[in-house]
């Protein structure tokens, strides 16, 4: 374990702090999250609470229950109101511990005024935190704070256990099982209202994919193109949600350090090409003419977003149309395109839509296509005849775009 200076009230500074990572390992100690007795709760990397235990609502202002929406959870706000928070001195300890715990995953300590950020050591699963904070008798009192990183958030135990390390060494036990550790969080995740962009990916085609396959090969396809596409949604962000056969569905939630508008859309165009090589692959390997494409469509709005949890398995769901048109802008989408609407790309900051090209395919009397930038039409003025149908009915009149490619 690294050396640590510890975030303190000393003189009414804050002195820097290197942070020091936990090396944890596995054994057969069986504590859940319930048995913590410690403050403890759960943020996102927007600083916005989702969890919390008993022993943290003195700390959090004897909370009831959490905000519906997302933006009022804000736990520096919770902080203040709590036993230590009336004090300004511990209000800067809590913003600088919590600044300093997120820049973990942007790989930088948060700089004093006038200073350059300092890297991070190499970083770490559990990281401790050294913090005293003061009590209204002027009494100092000090804490080891260990945050546990995952791609939800951060979950932040407090704990003054400084003789026995018996209680220590539980819950560094507890933290290593991160796959329990954040199954058991998502079961207790309350539900929230939050902004949100929605991914929908259908593969075009799949039941005539699966008549021309051995059952093994499709299986095979089907696996293959799940170990493609979970990098790419990590890689920006996204929320699995629930699964849906040969489908997908991805969550994009706001964050501290990029839009998750254009995650989105990011995802989606990196989607579309890892799938051109894995249809390249296929086509080389069976000598046919076959071309596997994603039928992508991407929305944005706020709604409900929570969990369902059936024994080990806890899946994402979002309550709402922004979903349900989402999945109708899939259905829309046909040979690989990807379908955004005017609600998703109209809350892009302008830089980011000026790197986006999206627009409209028009026909000319001569049968030569041109594109028409920067434009939107209604989903039932793009749709011949033969593809007007109830499942469209949802979007006839939903402005949208293609997105055609992205500019670097």
């Amino acid at each position: 374990m690294s050396s640590s200076k510890p975030f303190n009230n000393n003189n009414d500074e804050i002195t820097r702090r290197v942070a020091s990572p936990i090396p944890i390992t596995n054994n057969a100690l069986r504590v859940t999250i319930d048995h913590i007795d410690q403050p403890a709760y759960m943020v996102n990397y927007n600083l916005e609470i989702a969890w919390f235990n008993e022993a943290s609502k003195p700390w959090l202002g004897d909370i009831a229950r959490l905000p519906e929406d997302s933006r009022s959870r804000y736990i520096l706000h919770f902080l203040s109101r709590g036993i230590y928070g009336q004090r300004a001195d511990n209000q800067i300890v809590f913003n600088r511990l919590h600044m300093e715990a997120g820049g973990e995953r942007l790989g930088v300590v948060p700089a004093d005024d006038g200073e350059v950020p300092a890297p991070l050591p190499k970083k770490s699963s559990v990281t401790k935190f050294d913090v005293t904070v003061r009590r209204d008798d002027e009494a100092d009192e000090d804490y080891q704070v260990f945050v546990s990183y995952f791609r939800e958030g951060m979950l932040f135990i407090y704990t003054r256990e400084q003789r026995d390390g018996t209680a220590r060494e539980s819950l560094l036990q507890i933290l290593a099982r991160r796959d329990e550790v954040i199954r058991d969080l998502l079961k207790k995740h309350l539900p929230v209202n939050t902004e949100l962009s929605v991914l929908v990916a259908d593969l075009q085609g799949s039941t005539s994919i699966c008549m021309q396959l051995p059952p093994d090969e499709y299986f095979e396809l089907i696996n293959q193109m799940w170990g493609m596409v979970e990098p790419i949604f990590r890689k920006f962000y996204g929320t699995h949600g629930k699964h849906v056969g040969d489908g997908m569905v991805y969550y994009f939630l706001p964050q501290p350090d990029c839009c998750y508008l254009y995650n989105a859309i990011l995802c989606a165009h990196e989607l579309r090409a890892e799938m051109r090589k894995l249809s390249q692959s296929w086509q080389l390997r069976k000598y046919w003419g076959v071309e596997l494409r994603l039928k992508i469509g991407l929305h944005a709005g706020k709604e409900w977003l929570g969990t369902f949890h059936i024994d080990s398995k806890v899946e994402f769901t979002v309550l709402g149309d922004t979903i349900n048109q989402a999945a109708r802008l899939s259905d829309f989408a046909q040979g690989g395109t990807i379908w955004a609407s005017k609600a998703l790309l109209s809350k892009l900051s302008p830089d980011n839509r000026r790197r986006v090209r999206y627009g409209i395919r028009r026909r000319d009397d001569q049968d030569v296509e041109t594109v028409v930038e920067a434009t939107f039409a209604t989903a039932s003025s793009l749709l011949d005849s033969e593809r007007q149908n109830d499942k469209l009915r949802d979007i006839a009149f939903m402005p949208i775009a293609e997105i055609i490619d992205i500019h670097e």
